[in-house]
């Protein structure tokens, strides 16, 4: 095949939307040092922290993320003090997330067991689908995972989600695809 240096340009456009890029997804890695993980975002993140519930124990629950290409993605995580209680916190993170969607959202929700390399392997170790409303009504679909890893004597929740308008299960793919534990 003689490749000429449209071909070759056609072949790169076509390879680059085959991977999910665009010139509006500019993936790049993101070390959260105090979380112990890597996260690929398409997009310079923001941070944020705040104090919240976890299974009935105030957590210092951290946060990156970014809107890019309109969708927003996010990862969160807190330390747990008490080990016993990671599967009872998830669910709580998981109920509240959906809750968050609206009425209905929990009733549509489809989960999966998530259990990539180094995840522990508890049963609310999820990745979930579905559909809500946002605040102003207009209808959001979030694909999202809950996770718990331990580092050392410490174990750490994690819950990383993206939100769009339509379905992209694409960008979820690459996004869970670059969540990177040590």
């Amino acid at each position: 095949m003689n490749w000429t240096p449209t071909r070759a340009a056609a072949l790169a456009l076509l390879l680059c939307v085959l991977q999910g890029c665009s010139p509006a997804l500019n993936w790049r890695s993101v070390l959260l040092p105090d979380a112990g993980i890597t996260i690929t975002l398409p997009c310079k993140p923001d941070y944020a922290t705040r104090t919240v519930e976890l299974a009935g124990a105030p957590a210092e629950l951290s946060m990156s993320g970014c809107d890019a290409d309109g969708a927003t993605f996010a990862v969160s995580h807190a330390a747990l003090g008490d080990p016993a209680l990671a599967g009872a916190a998830l669910r709580h993170w998981r109920a509240a997330v959906l809750a968050h969607l609206g009425p209905g959202a929990a009733g549509s929700a489809v989960d999966a067991p998530y259990a990539p390399r180094g995840v522990l392997p508890l049963p609310e170790s999820v990745r979930t689908v579905v559909q809500g409303r946002r605040a102003d009504g207009s209808t959001v679909y979030a694909q999202g995972v809950w996770f718990a890893h331990a580092q050392g004597p410490q174990l750490r929740l994690y819950h990383a989600v993206v939100y769009t308008g339509t379905p992209r299960p694409e960008l979820a793919e690459q996004f869970f695809a670059g969540l990177v534990l040590p």
